[in-house]
């Protein structure tokens, strides 16, 4: 890092400042101009057995390599990580578009590239909230029902996407869906009740009713509610009559695949691509619950997963156990853990920040030892969409001093978008959307832009290092 000021700043007279973001008395890199520091990943050394791996795979073709993103609304879009997964697929090959999860059935912004949909209404929480004990697991989410019409189509909408293996997530890996490749409309008859209305005239009693349609004057009266004779000229009256006609129903029948049992989850493979199936709730099961699926195909190369929750923190994905139970799925050779923007707007302190930063990393490196870490710094923001967002500038500074004491690479977003002085610029270049926390699509393929290129370039020293 350059030279660093020690400095409060004074936009509007420092009690002003003071006052309106809470900040603190942070150390901030003054000299960052727009995109004038190094691009770097910082601290690349931590992924030198990614690195290593990612370096074979690549000669010699055949085997596969799993990146998995962790993030906030940042990711959930998928706009920054999505570009990052192309560039890196079509540096590498793409060997599955990973882990996915049905958004659209817990009402929420998800990936466009699969579609899910469902007849039955599903119930979901997010890691947000407090645990209420709801199955929230890998994907950030809880998705529950007790409908035993659950079917979920899964539909893939982009052939990249296309799988040959299926893995299904659910919790603690019960068997809860079977699966179908098609499903087949058919139509059924059945025998209904044909109602019949009766409109009461003037002068008419339940007995003359009665009479006239052959029924006892207690059940016309059972069948419409009545606890005495009164009734009243212009109102309704429903028949109770025995007559019945055929009616034809549509029904769905699936020729139901038992998915194999794998420790943590559930597989189906299939020799040919598929870009259709169907989850069908299991017949022995009390309940059903889905934590997120696993598309790959047979090719080698990189399988790029993503996780984001809107609204986000480090601290909601370490209180639900259920989620790093399951990482392991994903045989992650590298994680990229994106958060710290709803941490910096909830004003949590940046020691804080780094202690649930390092609980998260802890309870990973548990479940899955030899994977690698990459944290990215958040992005620029402004609190009230026009004062610097000073905590995220005191986040960045203590993930770069923590970054050889705790083993990870980072690369510094924070800096590379301008700091707290890029706002300007990225208004400028349409980069930031209107709440000056969000990003645009542009904004955010220029976040992956940035990413891929440093990623690359730390990958291209460490060959060249290693005589490739």
């Amino acid at each position: 890092m350059n030279l660093k000021l020690s400095i409060l700043f004074t936009l509007l007279g420092s009690a002003i400042l003071w006052a309106q973001t809470d900040s603190l008395y942070v150390e901030i890199d003054t000299t960052v101009q727009w995109e004038t520091q190094p691009n770097k990943l910082i601290n690349s050394a931590a992924m030198a057995a990614f690195w290593t791996k990612l370096q074979k795979n690549s000669l010699q073709k055949n085997g596969k390599i799993s990146i998995v993103h962790v993030g906030d609304s940042h990711i959930q879009a998928d706009l920054f990580s999505g570009y990052f997964r192309r560039k890196l697929q079509e540096q590498f090959g793409n060997a599955g578009r990973g882990f996915v999860f049905p958004h659209s059935l817990a009402k929420t912004n998800g990936i466009d590239k699969v579609r899910f949909s469902s007849q039955s209404v599903w119930e979901s929480q997010r890691n947000i909230y407090p645990d209420t004990g709801a199955p929230v697991g890998l994907s950030g989410f809880a998705l529950f029902t007790r409908s035993i019409d659950c079917a979920i189509e899964v539909q893939i909408r982009k052939t990249e996407a296309a799988f040959h293996t299926l893995k299904i997530i659910t919790p603690q890996n019960q068997r809860m869906f079977d699966v179908a490749l098609q499903a087949q409309s058919v139509t059924v008859e059945t025998e209904v009740q044909q109602p019949q209305v009766h409109k009461i005239k003037n002068g008419e009693s339940l007995s003359v009713i009665a009479d006239k349609y052959n029924v006892s004057v207690k059940a016309l009266k059972a069948a419409n509610g009545l606890k005495n004779n009164n009734i009243r000229a212009g109102k309704s009256l429903q028949i109770p009559v025995n007559q019945t006609v055929k009616k034809a129903t549509q029904r769905w029948e699936y020729n139901r695949i038992a998915p194999v049992l794998k420790e943590g989850y559930h597989e189906f493979t299939s020799d040919t691509l598929q870009h259709r199936i169907f989850l069908l709730p299991h017949a022995e099961a009390a309940s059903y619950a889905l934590n997120g699926l696993v598309l790959e195909n047979k090719n080698s190369g990189l399988i790029y997963h993503t996780i984001g929750v809107n609204g986000a923190k480090f601290s909601d994905y370490n209180k639900y156990a259920l989620f790093f139970e399951q990482i392991k799925v994903l045989q992650p050779d590298l994680i990229v853990v994106s958060l710290g923007t709803n941490e910096s707007f909830d004003k949590l302190i940046s020691t804080e920040y780094i202690t649930q930063l390092n609980v998260f990393l802890e309870r990973v490196r548990k479940e899955v030892p030899q994977t690698a870490f990459l944290i990215t710094t958040p992005p620029p923001s402004l609190f009230k969409r026009k004062f610097p967002n000073t905590f995220v500038a005191d986040y960045t500074q203590e993930i770069l001093k923590q970054a050889e004491v705790q083993n990870y690479a980072v690369w510094d977003m924070f800096s590379q978008l301008g700091g707290l002085f890029g706002m300007k610029e990225a208004v400028k270049q349409g980069w930031i959307g209107a709440d000056r926390v969000h990003y645009t699509k542009a904004g955010y393929e220029k976040q992956g832009q940035l990413l891929t290129d440093a990623f690359l370039e730390a990958f291209q020293l460490f060959n060249s290092e290693n005589g490739k």
